[in-house]
C-alpha cells in the first residue's frame, strides 16, 4: 500500500498518515502481526513457532523475524495494560484481549482504546520512535563476532 508522505517546510521534517490497519515500521498489517504474536504465544517455544510460520527460511532467521514482531508487541501491551489499569497475569495479547474484550483484529481495537498515547507507544502497535538498542560500553574494544577470516590473511 502506498502511504502519502508530506514535507513541512517550517519544521523541516516529513510526516505521513498511517491507516489503522497497517503496522508501524513493518511491511505488514496489524492483523498479520497479530496472527504471528498469537501463534508465538500458543507455541511451546519460539523455535517451533518460527519453523511453523516461516518454513521458507532457516530456524535462526525465523526466530529473529519472530522476535522483531513479538518483542515490541509485548512491550506495547505492557505499557497499555499499565495505562488502562487492566490487570492481566502477563502482558500477552491473548490475556489482554480476554480482559478487555473485543473481536479481531485486536491490535486495531487496542489502538482505538489508547487514544493520544499512541504517539508514545513503540511500533508496530504505536506510532512512537523505535527503541534504541542498548550499547555495552564495557565491551567497546571487543571485536565483532563473526566468521573467521579466510586462511592466508592475518
Amino acid at each position: 500500500m502506498r502511504i502519502a508522505r508530506f514535507y513541512c517546510r517550517k519544521g523541516h521534517t516529513t510526516f505521513s498518515l498511517l491507516p489503522d490497519c497497517l503496522a508501524s515500521r513493518l511491511s505488514s498489517t496489524l492483523a498479520a502481526v497479530e496472527e504471528v504474536v498469537v501463534a508465538a504465544e500458543a507455541a511451546p517455544s519460539l523455535e517451533q513457532a518460527a519453523e511453523e510460520l516461516r518454513p521458507d527460511i532457516e530456524t535462526q532467521g525465523g526466530v529473529r523475524w519472530l522476535r522483531r514482531r513479538v518483542g515490541p508487541v509485548r512491550t506495547a501491551l505492557l505499557a497499555i495494560t499499565t495505562l488502562l489499569g487492566v490487570l492481566v497475569g502477563q502482558a500477552t495479547l491473548i490475556g489482554m484481549m480476554t480482559a478487555l474484550g473485543g473481536s479481531p483484529p485486536r491490535l486495531v481495537h487496542v489502538r482505538d482504546r489508547v487514544g493520544l498515547q499512541l504517539r508514545s507507544l513503540p511500533p508496530p502497535v504505536g506510532l512512537g520512535p523505535r527503541t534504541a538498542p542498548r550499547r555495552s560500553y564495557r565491551n567497546e574494544l571487543q571485536h565483532k563476532a563473526g566468521a573467521d577470516p579466510p586462511e592466508g590473511r592475518g
